[in-house]
């Protein structure tokens, strides 16, 4: 699994609008999209397994993708996040 490391600059934290274009992106892949987050795992297909997890301003989590192409799927991913500007590019 290739995993990456996000930190959240964001005042509001990650909150929904980022957070549902987050999980718009990984559901449009096929492989299972994992984050981690206080030492848990959860699917990243889900808005509102996401928008539950509370992730606020300064708290890092990690994104983790199975497979061969994981690198380019968390560039898309990392694209959304640094789009909406909740992490720094």
């Amino acid at each position: 699994m290739t995993k990456r490391l996000f930190k959240v600059i964001d005042e509001a934290g990650l909150h929904a609008r980022p957070a549902s274009l987050l999980v718009q992106k990984a559901s449009s892949f096929t492989e299972d999209i994992r984050i981690f987050y206080k030492d848990k795992t959860f699917t990243l297909k889900s808005i509102m397994v996401l928008m539950s997890l509370g992730i606020g301003q300064h708290a890092e989590f990690e994104i983790g993708v199975p497979g061969d192409n994981g690198e380019a799927i968390l560039d898309a991913l990392e694209e959304v996040l640094i789009t909406h500007k909740i992490i720094d590019a």
